[in-house]
């Protein structure tokens, strides 16, 4: 049996697995609020309370930097730690890996139908790759690949500063800066970045909030509100904070590529990716990928999909644990 766990700021989400005929099987899921319970550590006492789990084997995927089996994560109101873990399920051992580096160990295993092309590069590519990463906050990770296979590694570019590409982008900066000391790529690409780039647009009189819409963003999430009326085209300051956001995630992707190197493919994964789809398979997204002057060339090569599949990270801690284990 090995236990699983996809721990983010909003949901924590757990799963059992056995591996059969080396494959994982999924047994057993659950989807707890992370808010709601006061570690990591009470909600894997439930979920193996309540499912009467026999844990051989563990990892859990968390959103922040982990060091030395720690992770303080950056927005969760609980530390976790590895060795704690290991002790009170029993084990010798327990995988605690960041949640973008678990996204990598399942964004390899994946099926064609769980990703979306959004540029197919080049027939013979192979190499190093990379999963970016938008929702909550923004994930980044690479997969050194040492000609056999991948091997995932984590990062926290996410809060790597922010550079603006354009006159624009450059008074986004400005506008950023008088409310944070400093301005990360995640203050831009992730669900309150898009709200940051609805404000500012808003405040520097780029389009009229009307009445309904004010109303609509005081009563829950405002990102996804942002986003949903921007897909239907209802309200133009929307429109234009998506087409914003977009071409800022192209941008950053690109850059990720570059960091890495990722011939063999860029993955993009979180959860606001699969929403604005369509809006992604426009030309801004690619377009912004690939304007790296003379490196385009290298960039237009590299393969681009969407991670469809929801469970990817979860399935990665799973297949972190089997591989570290040596049952997979």
């Amino acid at each position: 049996m090995i236990l699983a766990g996809d721990i983010g700021a909003t949901h924590s989400r757990l799963a059992g697995f056995t591996v059969e005929s080396a494959r994982l099987k999924p047994l057993v899921e659950e989807t707890f609020a992370s808010a709601a319970h006061a570690s990591l550590e009470a909600i894997v006492r439930t979920f193996v309370a309540a499912h009467d789990l026999h844990v051989a084997h563990a990892c859990f995927g968390i959103a922040g930097p982990v060091q030395h089996g720690r992770s303080a994560a950056i927005n969760l109101a609980w530390a976790v730690d590895a060795r704690q873990l290991a002790r009170k399920l029993g084990l010798a051992s327990v995988g605690l890996i960041n949640d973008l580096e678990a996204t990598a160990y399942g964004a390899v295993a994946l099926a064609p139908e769980d990703m979306a092309t959004l540029n197919a590069g080049s027939p013979e590519a192979e190499g190093n790759a990379a999963v970016i990463a938008a929702g909550t906050g923004l994930g980044e990770a690479g997969l050194y690949w040492d000609g056999r296979q991948h091997w995932p590694f984590a990062s926290e570019g996410g809060h790597a500063s922010f550079a603006p590409g354009s006159a624009l982008q450059v008074e986004l900066l400005q506008y950023l800066r008088q409310q944070f000391s400093h301005v990360s790529w995640e203050r831009v690409l992730s669900g309150p970045g898009l709200y940051h780039i609805y404000t500012f647009l808003r405040d520097t009189q780029r389009g009229v909030e009307p009445a309904w819409l004010t109303e609509e963003l005081g009563q829950g999430d405002a990102a996804a509100a942002i986003s949903r009326i921007a897909l239907a085209g209802t309200c133009d300051l929307c429109v234009q904070a998506l087409d914003l956001f977009v071409a800022l995630y192209g941008a950053e992707a690109g850059n990720l590529a570059l960091k890495v190197m990722a011939t063999g493919g860029v993955f993009v994964g979180g959860g606001i990716a699969p929403k604005i789809l369509a809006k992604l398979k426009e030309t801004t997204f690619m377009q912004a990928f690939w304007t790296k002057g003379r490196l385009q060339p290298v960039l237009e090569a590299i393969p681009v999909r969407v991670i469809l599949n929801e469970h990817t990270a979860l399935y990665g801690a799973a297949r972190c644990a089997a591989l570290r284990a040596a049952v997979l």
